[in-house]
């Protein structure tokens, strides 16, 4: 638990008063954010806005992990190392997006499919690697199975895996990408569910197989370092959130929305909770719903299901102050995760008492 509170603290400061480092640097060098002209009327004013912020909780993120673990002498894992690597890979996925747009000083980033192209290379690395490196015990990372709360049902195969797996990777990050276009919409929610995960992580620990064997435990590899990892994001994640708060001072762009994206689905991936993810993150799973629904609606019928698409437009169309949708979006969040939580423990609990 030391290793824990060491790897937010150190994340947190870094963010905190790194951040306003990386606005006074980007704004010399010109790196502000373009604007969707056929986006809300209200955005316009945000034109210019440093972004390309989430380099800031990548590098946080690192720092904290690794300087937490030498502080308190444990080591790296495999586990941690995994989903940090694929939190760094698509953050420099989104780096690039980011780039081009301020680049070329449009709102187009990187091309759809190329985009995807990054998402699916990152992901597939780290769906092959989940699969190997085992422990003493003979534990991976992940194995081939569909999760829930646990790895439940036969094992899929290594090939269907892997596409399951970059399919999540792909979905979940750009679901966070959709849901960042409010200051600090995506970085609060994104903070409740690394909490879960932390959480989780830790209770994983306390009911490990490799020290306590019963129908309850979890035959997880490296839980506390996962918690470790869950807790270093966390960490950035609130430094930065002070200063991408409304007003906004900087934005994550897709380096940040991709990255979290990324470090939320691999950590749902070595907790076995692959399936539960879908409603910890239930917010995001909304917005990126709202987006599939109007293309859909409007390619049947010609017709629009809401004014605009991610959902948070329509309520700004609509009338409602950013801030009064951020908060009601952040307490839906809450809502999401504690169903979660809820649904996580009342499992273990039926093991318990069977």
């Amino acid at each position: 638990m030391k290793t824990v509170i060491v790897a937010a603290t150190i994340s947190l400061l870094l963010a905190l008063f790194g951040t306003p480092l990386a606005i006074r640097l980007f704004r010399r060098r010109g790196y502000g954010q373009p604007i969707r002209e056929e986006g809300p009327a209200t955005h316009q004013t945000k034109r210019g806005t440093p972004t390309m912020g989430g380099t800031v909780i990548v590098i946080a993120s690192l720092i904290g992990y690794f300087a937490a673990n030498l502080i308190t002498k444990q080591p790296v894992t495999v586990s941690g190392l995994l989903v940090l690597g694929l939190m760094t890979g698509l953050g420099l996925v989104g780096f690039i997006d980011d780039f081009i747009k301020i680049y070329r000083q449009t709102s187009l980033g990187l091309r759809s499919g190329a985009k995807l192209a990054g998402q699916a290379v990152v992901g597939a690395i780290f769906a092959v690697e989940v699969l190997g490196h085992p422990d003493a015990y003979g534990l991976t990372p992940a194995d081939p199975q569909l999760s829930f709360v646990r790895d439940f049902g036969p094992a899929i195969g290594v090939l269907p895996f892997v596409l399951w797996i970059v399919i999540m990777i792909a979905g979940t990050s750009n679901a966070v990408n959709l849901t960042d276009g409010l200051d600090g919409l995506a970085t609060g929610p994104a903070i409740l569910v690394l909490a879960a995960y932390v959480l989780i992580a830790n209770w994983q620990v306390r009911n490990d197989c490799t020290s306590l064997l019963s129908n309850s435990c979890y035959p997880i590899r490296d839980p506390q370092d996962i918690a470790v990892v869950a807790a270093a994001v966390l960490g950035a994640c609130f430094g930065f959130l002070w200063w991408n708060a409304p007003p906004a001072k900087i934005f994550m762009g897709d380096t940040g929305s991709l990255a979290l994206g990324g470090v939320l689905a691999g950590l749902a991936v070595v907790t076995k909770t692959q399936l539960l993810l879908i409603i910890l993150g239930g917010l995001f799973v909304v917005v990126a719903l709202s987006v599939i629904i109007q293309v859909g609606s409007f390619k049947l019928t010609g017709k629009r299901v809401f004014r605009m698409a991610p959902l948070q437009h329509h309520f700004e169309l609509l009338g409602w102050a950013d801030t009064t949708i951020v908060i009601r979006f952040w307490l839906i969040a809450g809502l999401f995760v504690g169903l979660g939580l809820g649904i996580f423990y009342i499992e273990w609990l039926q093991w318990v008492s069977a």
